[in-house]
């Protein structure tokens, strides 16, 4: 089976029957080649921890995908380690507790960008008084000056600074100045974590460029299996406390029997996500731009958030005046497509964006997002487009007749 996507049908009937889906940043569509590999795992016998032989084999399929997560993260093997998920990779990373080999480090504080997911929102293992905003700026990046300033008045008697910056924001997909963050966190000292969620496999990733410590990425995003992810540490010396302790599995980072089938697909969907990244991207980019292209067209009114800036290619999040997110979100659905009010980590809820807040804008007004990937068609960008357009008519003879 050819390592790629296929197009993603949600049920068969005409095309106008047909569901499309634009969701890929609350989750990617499962790619066939990883759901095989996870099949595959499921059919081996014996536990990864167990020396004989069928134990070993489970082990060498771990090791072969910890070396697959590890390059599409510009990483070393060694310093991946397997989680349920990126919720879980935070909060073990985010506690005031690490090692420097066997030596204890003590973390003082946390810093965060106000437009952080909301794992990293919640602080992990620091308590409330122990984590700080940062400000964004208008166009939706963290405001530097305002880091610099605080990591300066930062108190060393309490311990190091750790800073933590997503690299791409998921609702916006504006991507942060990384390299600058870094630059600011080791001129104090300081760890850096960044949640490259939904930077992997969109965008280029290399850890030791970026300048992090930690990065945070998760299955799902990238085509892999759901309830997997992945903490990559930039080194083996310096070490977060372990969040799960019991037999040790993951060099004693993370205790629990690994899962196999999941890190499988995880591996696969990583291979592919590496593969032919930069052309991949830009046929992407240039629907998504297609497709704001046509509402533009149809809405010179619509704000495109982050439109003027550097954004990962496959997303838009746009508000639509005199629409509400709930309004729009349920009129898309109707109309047979598949999008979002933002993050999907809230049950379900759609409320006011905390990062539309952050960057100035009045979050009443809502807005919603439409991402999409590499088995997106253009036929459903221009069916997309028609339903927008439907939408905004709608909207504005609503608007007349009110």
């Amino acid at each position: 089976m050819p390592l790629t996507w296929q197009p993603v049908i949600l049920w068969q009937g005409t095309m106008k029957e047909q569901r499309i889906y634009m969701d890929w940043n609350a989750t990617a569509p499962l790619m066939p080649a990883a759901r095989e590999a996870c099949l595959s795992a499921l059919d081996l016998a014996g536990n990864p921890s167990s020396v004989h032989g069928e134990g070993r084999k489970i082990r060498t399929l771990i090791e072969n995908a910890r070396r697959d997560v590890a390059a599409l993260c510009g990483a070393q093997p060694a310093n991946v380690v397997f989680t349920s998920g990126a919720t879980e990779a935070a909060n073990w990373v985010l506690t005031p507790e690490f090692r420097m080999g066997k030596t204890p480090m003590l973390i003082g504080h946390l810093y965060i960008s106000a437009i952080e997911h909301p794992a990293i929102r919640e602080g992990g293992r620091f308590g409330k008084a122990d984590v700080s905003e940062i400000a964004v700026t208008s166009a939706g990046t963290i405001d530097l000056v305002a880091l610099e300033e605080a990591l300066a008045a930062h108190d060393r008697q309490s311990g190091l600074p750790m800073v933590a910056v997503m690299l791409a924001n998921n609702e916006t997909g504006i991507v942060q100045p990384i390299a600058e963050v870094s630059r600011l966190v080791k001129a104090v000292g300081g760890i850096l974590l960044v949640d490259a969620v939904q930077a992997a496999g969109r965008l280029p990733l290399s850890i030791e460029e970026l300048g992090a410590d930690f990065l945070i990425i998760s299955s799902h995003k990238i085509g892999g299996p759901k309830g997997v992810g992945a903490l990559i540490a930039r080194g083996e010396i310096l070490m977060p406390s372990a969040l799960i302790r019991g037999g040790g599995q993951e060099k004693g980072h993370r205790s629990g029997t690994e899962n196999p089938a999941a890190i499988a697909g995880f591996a696969v969907a990583a291979r592919i996500a590496l593969d032919d990244l930069e052309n991949r991207m830009a046929a992407v980019t240039a629907l998504r731009d297609r497709l704001e292209t046509a509402m533009i067209a149809a809405a010179p009114d619509v704000l495109i958030h982050g439109r003027d800036g550097k954004r990962i290619g496959n997303t838009c999040f746009f508000t639509l005046p005199g629409l509400k997110s709930e309004t729009g979100q349920i009129a898309f659905d109707l109309e047979g497509v598949a999008l979002s009010a933002g993050s999907a980590c809230s049950s379900g809820k759609v409320g006011q964006s905390y990062v539309l807040s952050a960057m100035g804008h009045d979050p009443r007004h809502g807005a919603l997002r439409i991402s999409i990937g590499p088995s997106t068609t253009e036929i459903e960008i221009d069916r997309c487009a028609d339903v927008f357009a439907k939408i905004a008519a709608r909207r504005s003879l609503s608007g007349a007749a009110a």
